[in-house]
């Protein structure tokens, strides 16, 4: 930054008043304190003690009104503080202060940038709550209207708008519940109950639990092979049962008429397996991938609330295993399929 015209000319005028004032110190020093005659090693001695007072006392008032002026740039664009400047030593590079400005400059861009990002989430995300809510609220609010309109008074119409009323109600349960969840993960609030436990059984059960949602698309869930041994692992088993319940769901949902829905488990390491949930559906295109586990994104805007859910379930499934130490992927192609996996801990033998 080039100072100003009138600072320019202050330190001018300031240094000139210095240097007139040690030119008649001089002057004096040489009119009363030398005559013409003296030996040279007298003026030599007088000449170098002159010349280390003038440099002092340039090099002290200069340093001070650079140090003054980078104390304030760094107070300003760095924000500093002066106990901080105060112990370490005042550079008069100027080079070395241009690298503090750029790196400033390009840690404010990074902020900003950030800043810009999280509050276009933050309006995404603002804007998805509310549609999540307001439709199923709409809904409870049109069926209780039309009762109080007079069709309460046939008991039929009644009782079917009540029950769909109902199933409105335990959608916003639902979608509340997952936000309070999610909500208790991100802030450390969730405690895991960590045991040992067959993650073969744990797949079964959440198969059986998905049966009947499963057939109405007439889709297969299996396993890759058939698995004669337990594989014990270590997790909570309640979140775990989640995490899978949560992956199957999304698979039936958008896997296709007569698909299928296949789950292995391959030993990762001597200390770690991988689970991976496979299915033949519609895919993912690449543009949506790293978004899938944000909250209520959607990947098909128009008709994926059609499916149901809380569009929270993949940010869940992704906080529930990085909650134990582990690590989610996924891998998707348009129009072939997509696979979601995640890695356990087995049991210590």
């Amino acid at each position: 930054m080039i100072a100003p015209k009138s600072q320019t000319i202050k330190f001018a005028l300031r240094l000139a008043a210095i240097m007139t004032v040690m030119a008649i110190f001089f002057a004096l020093s040489l009119f009363y304190g030398l005559e013409i005659n003296s030996p040279l090693w007298l003026w030599l001695i007088f000449g170098f003690v002159f010349f280390l007072f003038s440099f002092w006392v340039i090099k002290y008032y200069t340093e001070r009104l650079i140090y003054r002026q980078i104390k304030k740039i760094y107070k300003d664009v760095q924000g500093l503080e002066d106990a901080k400047i105060d112990q370490s030593p005042v550079t008069m590079d100027l080079n070395v202060l241009t690298q503090e400005v750029e790196r400033f400059t390009e840690n404010r861009q990074l902020e900003l940038t950030t800043l810009k990002d999280r509050e276009a989430y933050r309006r995404e995300f603002m804007g998805n709550v509310a549609h999540e809510l307001k439709t199923p609220l709409f809904t409870v609010q049109g069926y209780v209207l039309t009762l109080l309109d007079g069709a309460m008074k046939d008991k039929s119409v009644r009782k079917k708008y009540l029950q769909r009323a109902n199933k409105a109600v335990e959608r916003l349960i639902y979608i509340v519940k997952d936000l309070d969840m999610i909500t208790k993960i991100e802030m450390g609030g969730l405690t895991l109950d960590q045991e040992s436990f067959n993650i073969i059984e744990l797949v079964q059960n959440a198969f059986d639990l998905l049966e009947m949602k499963a057939e109405k698309k007439e889709i297969s869930l299996v396993f890759d092979r058939d698995y004669q041994d337990s594989i014990m692992v270590n997790a909570d088993r309640e979140r775990i049962q989640q995490v899978l319940t949560n992956l199957l769901d999304n698979s039936i949902k958008y896997g296709k008429q007569s698909g299928t829905t296949e789950v292995a488990i391959n030993q990762l390491s001597e200390d770690r397996c991988l689970v991976r949930i496979t299915d033949n559906g519609e895919g993912i295109e690449q543009e949506h991938m790293g978004r899938l586990f944000e909250r209520f994104y959607r990947v098909d805007k128009s008709g994926s609330r059609a499916v149901g859910g809380s569009g929270l379930g993949l940010a869940i499934v992704k906080h529930l295993i990085e909650a134990h130490g582990e690590k989610i992927y996924v891998e998707s192609q348009f129009g072939v399929g997509s696979e979601f996996s995640f890695t356990l801990e087995y049991t210590k033998q």
